[in-house]
């Protein structure tokens, strides 16, 4: 596009330089008159006799000075003409210019609903190959009905073939003995005739059960013959059914790989389309620019769980729907919408400080260009996971105060562990103590560490209370950011590997349990089956469940593949902190605030045993391979006990404030432990011996070292 700005400059130009040269020789004229006739008038007074020479001599530079001045009005006018000339070129150039930007933003848009087309033609051709699927499949699970019906019928009629065949047996042997009573009867039929008429009876009786069994019978074995026809059948209509499922696979496949490829290819044009339109101030990004003024200001209040007024905005989809009060905004007629309304004279954000005039300019300007949502976002996405990610605070170069250590964990081979810090995660060198990298760009707190099981990977939970919680994976050879998995509302508080490396769950105070898959970074599953804050997270040795613990003083174990809810342990009675797997997979091990660590069965969730002996709340439980559990609780102390018996195998005392965290290396002979006031203490395991005691705060000096350093 042409620099239209450096056309007007040029112009400008042209026209400054022109009038400047015809006021210089006007001001030139001017003094040339002043000189020549100034000295000429004196001249006259003293000497008569010179002044007609003098007077011809200024009559000649008069009539130069004037052959001057109609060169500088003849220069005058060409500068003027230029100027002109110039002028009219710019206004052709400018009018170019703008012909130009509304045929490009037609363009764009005519390939954004080129692309939208597209987009929708897919979409039919996918929701098509979807509904023939879904058909087949349902053909298919009726014929498994009939089967599994007709398999039943089958054996519940075999069963009564045998006691039927037994009845009917039964009823001719007494058709016979009757008939032989009968004859003897009837031979003293003058002696016996109320016994003859009885065993007559009897006999036309017996006859009467014998056929009805023999009938009954003969009915059961049609129904075996025709149950068997209908099972034969019917697994061949199921497997005729499975197999053209199976042939209509590639085309279901086909047209959803079509409509994900048209839905990027639309998102793509209408991102590039809106792209102008934000540029030529049309239209303003939602997710950008208004999302963030929302989630910093307004959703505090007005938030799915708590909506004041009935007003949830924590949501595009729920922005609309407004409040109590009806509509929030009329798309395009910002003086009409009551969010602006409310803005401007300061009623929101309510008790707090107004929004900036910058903010409420945006505000005005995203509903007058139709209040619209960005290509590519979600209605339903939370502002949460739209708005821009900022690089987090760093942490402070040197620590003036330890922070609790909230979490540490060992790698893979035990030679390094890492702990919680302010907006990072450090490295420590298990032999020496000796810090070897600090991982930032991290939520304020960090609650859970897991390493991967070859120690490459480090996942991390953290959060912002109130504002943010993340989970984010972690290069551990140079702390690079390899994924960050999602963003929610408010902290997340474990995370959990599963068994084989390939899935990764998570909990946090939004009260969800997610599932990723870690090759993807997708989520595969969310479970909401808690009433308050999921607290910790764990896999069974199989990887086929999860359990978990929770602050609405439960633990429940879930189905790792449908999130179907199992079995719940409310025996607790108080919130519930940590949670693990025995290793066999049958018992779950919790501990809360209840001072107790509680073992319970998995299939029924009845309690095997409550070991107790704490003197405060259980904050974590870590069931290790070697069959114990080693625990950390706000009684200052660390503890082992078996899972067998639970019987209590070493107590860790040394700490001098809650020991928070807890964990054990792989091969179950070092263990450490971090405390509220910032403390490390690693342990040997064999003899319960505190081998290494440092602050996990890189250049913190405590009291005592630094008046010895004095």
């Amino acid at each position: 596009m042409p620099d239209n700005t450096s056309s007007s400059r040029v112009t400008a130009n042209l026209l400054t330089s022109g009038w400047t040269a015809a006021l210089g020789y006007c001001l030139s004229l001017t003094l040339a008159l002043a000189i020549v006739l100034g000295p000429t008038q004196g001249t006259i007074a003293q000497d008569k006799s010179s002044s007609t020479t003098k007077l011809k001599m200024a009559i000649a530079k008069a009539k130069e000075l004037e052959a001057r001045l109609a060169m500088l009005k003849a220069d005058a006018a060409k500068a003027a003409k230029a100027a002109a000339t110039a002028e009219t070129a710019l206004k052709a150039q400018q009018a170019a210019a703008a012909k130009l930007g509304v045929l490009q933003e037609a363009d764009l848009k005519k390939k954004a609903d080129a692309a939208a087309a597209l987009k929708k033609t897919a979409e039919a051709a996918a929701k098509t190959a979807r509904t023939k699927t879904q058909t087949m499949k349902d053909e298919a699970a009726k014929l498994k009905a009939a089967v599994a019906k007709a398999t039943n019928d089958q054996k519940a009629a075999e069963k009564n073939v045998k006691p039927q065949t037994e009845a009917a047996k039964k009823a001719t042997d007494a058709k016979t003995v009757a008939d032989k009573e009968a004859a003897a009867a009837a031979k003293t039929l003058a002696d016996a005739q109320k016994v003859a008429k009885a065993a007559m009876d009897k006999a036309v009786k017996a006859a009467t059960t014998a056929k009805t069994a023999a009938k009954t019978l003969k009915t059961t074995n049609d129904t075996i013959a025709s149950t068997k026809k209908t099972v034969i059948d019917s697994n061949a209509k199921v497997k005729t059914t499975e197999a053209a499922i199976a042939k209509f696979a590639p085309e279901l496949a086909k047209a959803e790989s079509t409509l994900e490829s048209k839905t990027l290819a639309s998102i793509t044009a209408a991102k590039q389309f809106e792209a102008v339109l934000i540029a030529t101030d049309k239209m303003v990004s939602f997710s950008d620019s208004i999302a963030p003024i929302f989630a910093a200001r307004c959703t505090a209040c007005h938030n799915a769980r708590t909506a004041k007024g009935r007003l949830n905005l924590d949501s595009f989809a729920a922005t609309l729907k407004g409040g109590e009060s009806g509509l929030l905004l009329a798309a395009g007629k910002a003086d009409e919408s009551t969010l602006l309304a409310m803005v401007e004279d300061g009623s929101m954000p309510q008790d707090a400080d107004p929004l900036t005039a910058n903010q409420i300019a945006l505000i005005k300007k995203w509903i007058n260009t139709g209040a619209k949502l960005n290509a590519g976002v979600g209605a339903n996405d939370p502002l949460i996971a739209i708005v821009p990610k900022l690089p987090q605070p760093m942490p402070p170069k040197a620590y003036r105060v330890p922070v609790p250590v909230t979490a540490i964990a060992f790698n893979h081979d035990g030679k390094q562990l890492a702990s919680s810090g302010y907006h990072e995660v450090i490295l420590w060198n298990t032999s020496d103590g000796k810090m070897i990298r600090r991982i930032t760009n991290i939520a304020e707190r960090i609650y859970d560490i897991a390493f991967s099981a070859d120690g490459k990977q480090m996942a991390v939970a953290a959060g912002t209370p109130g504002q943010i919680g993340e989970i984010k994976l972690f290069s551990t050879a140079d702390g690079s950011l390899q994924a960050d998995l999602v963003r929610t509302g408010d902290s997340v508080f474990a995370v959990a590997y599963s068994p084989d490396g390939k899935k990764l769950a998570a909990g946090g105070a939004d009260r969800a349990i997610r599932i990723y898959d870690l090759a993807s970074s997708k989520q595969l599953l969310t479970i909401e089956d808690h009433a308050d804050w999921v607290m910790d997270v764990a896999w069974a040795p199989d990887g086929k469940k999860l359990a978990s613990a929770s602050r609405d003083k439960t633990s429940k174990v879930f189905d790792a593949k449908t999130g179907d809810s199992l079995v719940t342990f409310n025996s607790h009675g108080q919130p519930v902190f940590g949670v693990g797997f025995s290793t066999d997979g049958n018992q779950v091990v919790t501990s809360g605030r209840d001072k107790n660590i509680r073992v319970w069965n998995t299939k029924d969730a009845k309690q095997v045993r409550a070991i107790a002996g704490f003197g405060d709340e259980v904050f974590r439980v870590v069931v290790a391979k070697d069959g114990k559990i080693y625990s950390s609780s706000a009684d200052k102390t660390a503890r082992i006990h078996t899972v067998a018996d639970g019987k209590q195998v070493r107590s860790l005392a040394g700490h001098k404030d809650w020991v928070y965290s807890v964990d054990v290396t792989a091969d179950s002979k070092v263990i450490a432990t971090g405390s509220y006031d910032g403390e490390i203490r690693i342990w040997n395991a064999a003899d319960g011996k505190n081998t290494i005691t440092f602050f996990a705060a890189p250049g913190y000096k405590a009291p005592q070292a630094a008046a010895a350093a004095k």
